[in-house]
């Protein structure tokens, strides 16, 4: 029999996404009393990780779940959505190994056998060494629940061929695709970035400018270009010129801290950066309910209008000072106002095409993958009609019953039609194949008429094994791109955005933090295990009640003196014993 809940809480959070559990965990640790709920059966929403067979029954219960979208609120009450955090538009396809035969030894029935090996972010991302999130995991001391590792390579497409992009000092002066005077220019460049400082002049100098101008003012050749803007800006023609510079400094400033890579990468996957929030908020006494149905919102009217009252969780109405809510669990009824926005377009979350593909040869075969592949990135630039260009990450797997490796492919856009597999066609025609492309044997001329040799090619065409392709929404508020007047105590925010790391959703929990509770401290350091006290400390007799049970006085003194003679003691065996080490030593 499930047991009821407390009935009144500081904060009441629903959904487990990235942004919630941030704030989660920042009230829980200043002592706010906590309720996490989800509808859902795992942790993060849009941001979770899934194993292949998991990941495929997400993307089928998606294609066959029927949204009732509910739109009024009826005597105070507000339904929620029963199914918040579904894709859209899901599409997925396997290579036809029945027709074609096997792939370097890999079919689907070996891929479904080995499942529990992959972690399959919904939204894959990345961390900068010294980025936003790196410095709020340290600073809080929630790093101690996640691994991570550095990333193996930066990648882009040049001249028609994946290369690995010269990043840190050392790869530009070993980098073969690079002359002499392009490395001059290039570290030259690279040194006016990280020195840059963005005062009144420099302002002045770069407003109204773009960063692919600002490349080219510095005689920057077209590859050199490329690289900088595409790979290390991670930009596109369309970036304003302090905004490059800015991507060009923090991924600089990110080298080296930990290993010879700007980027961190959790091992498990992006699903567990929301769940460390989440263990923390739980340590401070927060309570969690996964998989619990939240029927709805009860308001109460007010001289404002409406104002939030309580939360129904099955029979219980839970009742709490502040309200959060996650992407996809309200409707456009809880607005009591919506207008235009004003000003300049605000960067909108969701609205992303994304694909999940499964390969046999890592990005650019190989040689340019040493140590099996690891974890890579490559960034190209827009295509056709898109205004963003394509985020492409690569994981490596290796196999227990396949001598090759298995590589998990990534691609992210913008979208821009309600067609994935269309949005993303461009940018995963440039580095994957369909097709099953033997590699070629070259016969040595050279060899004598008897002793023919041939040597086989590398392999650097990657074949497409599975493909998976979907769209995740903008959340309520983006989709209306307005400003929004809700309910009093009641705060929506946002899914992930589209960008490398997570500075965007890191700002809107400070945001909301601080809305809720204006004069505390954000995220405070939490104490490590062994700095934790349980109970209180054994105090110190006083002098009148030094008795033993038999009310006798307690001889501190002799005590004291016992101590003494065992320490004088072994002081005394101790230079017997260095005394007899030297006459050893002078026999000798």
């Amino acid at each position: 029999m499930e047991e009821d809940l407390p009935t009144e809480f500081d904060l009441i959070v629903i959904g487990t996404g990235l942004t919630e559990s941030i704030i989660a965990a920042a009230a829980s640790r200043i002592g706010k009393t906590v309720l996490h709920l989800d509808t859902n059966d795992y942790y993060g929403g849009y941001w979770a990780s899934f194993n292949l067979e998991a990941f495929r029954k997400y993307l089928n219960s998606s294609a066959t779940q029927i949204s009732t979208a509910v739109e009024a609120i009826n005597n105070n009450f507000l339904p929620l959505q029963a199914q918040p955090t579904l894709v859209r538009n899901v599409h997925e396809q396997w290579y036809n190994f029945t027709e074609k035969g096997n792939v370097d030894g890999w079919n689907r029935e070996k891929i479904e056998q080995e499942f529990r090996k992959f972690n399959i972010d919904l939204v894959p991302k990345l961390l900068y060494a010294r980025g936003s999130m790196v410095e709020l995991l340290i600073s809080s001391n929630i790093c101690r629940y996640a691994e991570f590792r550095a990333l193996d390579r930066v990648a882009t497409v040049w001249d028609g061929r994946i290369t690995t992009v010269p990043c840190s000092r050392s790869d530009v002066f070993t980098n073969k695709e690079v002359n002499v005077v392009e490395k001059r220019l290039l570290m030259k460049f690279l040194q006016s970035c990280v020195t840059y400082e963005e005062d009144s002049e420099a302002k002045e100098e770069l407003d109204g400018k773009t960063f692919l101008e600002h490349l080219q003012s510095h005689k920057l050749t077209p590859n050199l270009t490329h690289y900088v803007l595409c790979a290390i800006a991670m930009g596109n023609a369309r970036t304003p010129c302090r905004e490059g510079i800015a991507a060009v400094k923090k991924f600089l400033m990110s080298l080296g801290h930990y290993g010879n890579s700007p980027f961190l990468f959790p091992v498990y996957g992006c699903g567990e950066i929301p769940q460390c929030f989440c263990r923390l908020c739980a340590v401070f006494g927060g309570i969690y309910c996964l998989n619990k149905a939240v029927e709805g919102i009860h308001f109460e009217q007010c001289s404002e209008g409406l104002k939030y009252d309580s939360v129904k969780c099955g029979k219980q109405n839970i009742t709490s000072k502040g309200l959060v809510v996650g992407q996809g669990y309200m409707s456009r009824a809880v607005f009591s106002k919506s207008t235009p926005a004003e000003g300049a377009a605000q960067k909108l979350c969701g609205n992303l095409a994304r694909s999940v593909i499964l390969t046999n040869v890592p990005l650019g075969g190989a040689s340019q993958n040493p140590g099996g592949g690891g974890v890579a990135i490559m960034k190209l630039p827009p295509a056709n009609n898109h205004q963003e260009g394509a985020t492409i990450l690569q994981m490596s797997h290796p196999s227990g019953t396949c001598p090759k490796a298995i590589y998990l492919i990534h691609v992210t856009t913008l979208a821009v039609t309600e067609n994935p597999e269309e949005d993303l066609k461009p940018y995963v025609a440039q580095i994957l194949s369909k097709d099953y492309l033997l590699a070629p044997e070259i016969t040595n001329e050279n060899a004598s008429d008897t002793e023919s040799e041939s040597v086989k090619r590398e392999n650097s065409s990657s074949t497409i094994l599975y493909e998976a392709y979907f769209n995740i929404p903008s959340c309520l508020a983006c989709a209306e791109n307005a400003n929004l007047s809700l309910p009093v105590g009641v705060r929506l925010v946002c899914g992930p955005y589209h960008e490398l790391d997570y500075d965007q959703s890191i700002e809107q929990a400070k945001t909301v933090f601080h809305e809720i509770y204006p004069d505390e401290e954000f995220l405070p350091r939490a104490p490590d295990p062994e700095e934790i006290i349980i109970g209180e400390e054994e105090p110190v007799p006083d002098q009148e009640d030094s008795l033993q049970d038999s009310n006798e006085p307690v001889d501190n003194a002799s005590e004291c003196r016992e101590l003494e003679s065992e320490s004088t003691d072994a002081q005394e065996a101790k230079e017997d014993a260095v005394d007899k080490a030297e006459e050893c030593t002078e026999q000798k």
